[in-house]
């Protein structure tokens, strides 16, 4: 397994730690102004998702595997809502910024 090490692209890097930390500026910082996303295949609006499932329920990500430099994780995801689950995360970075990412049950 990967895990952490795996995760070289920045804007990866900046979005786990606001995640860990509940960074909300981080988190959204590392976002290009027009980010989209989607969790379990919907696209959902990413402010209402982001403090619905990280934020206000205090989410956490440990990264199980990386590969693409962390743009392609599977990851343990716990928050306050759903407790522990084990998740996947894709991220589509431009820029230096990631424009979209799909997270869902892995």
């Amino acid at each position: 397994m990967a895990g952490s090490d795996g995760v070289t692209d920045p804007a990866v890097q900046t979005l786990i730690s606001a995640i860990n930390s509940g960074d909300r500026a981080a988190f959204f910082d590392a976002l290009a102004p027009a980010a989209t996303m989607s969790d379990d295949g919907t696209d959902r609006d990413l402010a209402d998702w982001a403090e619905r499932e990280i934020f206000s329920s205090r989410g956490r990500l440990e990264v199980v595997s990386a590969s693409d430099g962390g743009r392609s994780l599977i990851a343990s995801y716990h928050n306050d809502t759903w407790g522990d689950m084990r998740t996947r995360w894709a991220f589509t970075v431009a820029g230096g910024k990631i424009s979209r990412f799909e997270t869902g049950q892995a």
